[in-house]
């Protein structure tokens, strides 16, 4: 039987989050509208999101010290959303309160087959300038990772990029929402490059929907620069990419509720593994794991896996880690 979990932190080393946060409004609906199209929904909720967010708590939950920079509102929403992560063992001592802008919002529509459409509305996280770089780099010394995102301005993420190649602390890209303006030098900067299949299409510039063509895509950003590529292709795995070799994650198969945040989960989930020590076919699996339970429930930051779910998930697959 693989053993649990310490029940102490996993690792003492912390990951930083430097990305958006979000209140997330959502629509749940038996199937998503066409271009002009008005359909009824039958579910509304709204739930605490934003890349930058999702991927703290989500490394936060399995055990690992996550501190999160970033901008909110001076609104309700904004408090909401502090108090929200500070629940979940998030420190927010970085996250600033804007006066001048509004916290960010995401409309979100799901159908029930688990697909979503997302609307971001930037507000604070449109603002996100050289100050929040500042505290980045003062939060470095002794990180185990640095993930960034891209919901927030593309000046920032790439000055957080420099700042921790100049600490030594590993920078791991989640290109999303994908753009064509990336520049070469943040893929140099990046450690461990994680787009989803869409994402990956949109970047390298052909249709990636399998193992091989994963492969392609993942062999094209590290030609542009990034050290380790990994490609999620939702249901059928994850595929990863290194200089001294490449492999092949088959997903866990789940009952799907909504993929709202499975993305975020991965990326947390594989930070926390690299921030415990482990190789990187086990921070992969631990990223798909997390990302396979994510998707079993609904909303973004509600569905995050906590440590003892994630444990017991990994136990009844007989799942080393």
């Amino acid at each position: 039987m693989t053993p649990p979990l310490s029940r102490e932190k996993i690792s003492n080393m912390s990951v930083i989050v430097f990305g958006s946060i979000n209140i997330d409004l959502v629509a749940k609906t038996h199937r998503l509208p066409v271009p002009g199209e008005t359909v009824a929904g039958h579910t509304f909720f709204t739930a605490p999101g934003g890349k930058g967010a999702n991927q703290a708590v989500a490394a936060a939950r399995l055990g690992v010290p996550a501190r999160l920079i970033g901008r909110v509102g001076d609104d309700s929403f904004g408090k909401e959303l502090l108090a929200s992560l500070q629940a979940a063992g998030v420190d927010t001592g970085s996250v600033s309160a804007d006066p001048a802008a509004s916290t960010g919002i995401a409309a979100i529509a799901a159908d029930d087959a688990g697909q979503n459409t997302i609307v971001i509305i930037a507000g604070a996280n449109g603002c996100v300038g050289d100050k929040d770089c500042d505290r980045v780099e003062q939060l470095l010394p002794g990180a185990a990772a640095l993930l960034l995102q891209l919901e927030i301005p593309l000046s920032a993420v790439l000055t957080a990029a420099r700042a921790a190649r100049a600490a030594g602390v590993p920078v791991i890209l989640d290109p999303a929402p994908a753009r064509a303006d990336i520049p070469a030098e943040l893929y140099s900067l990046t450690d461990i490059i994680t787009p989803n299949e869409i994402e990956a299409s949109q970047l390298a510039g052909f249709p990636v929907s399998d193992r091989e063509t994963a492969a392609l895509a993942a062999a094209e950003f590290r030609r542009r620069g990034a050290g380790t590529a990994i490609v999620k292709l939702g249901d059928r795995g994850v595929f990863c990419a290194t200089a001294e070799e490449s492999f092949f994650v088959p997903a866990f198969p789940v009952p799907v509720a909504d993929t709202v945040a499975a993305g975020d989960a991965f990326s947390g989930a594989l930070a926390a593994a690299i921030a415990a020590g482990k190789p990187l076919r086990q921070a992969v699996i631990w990223g798909a794991a997390a990302g396979a339970l994510c998707a079993t429930k609904a909303g973004a930051q509600p569905s995050l896996p906590h440590r003892h779910e994630f444990e017991a998930f990994l136990r009844e697959r007989s799942v080393e880690f």
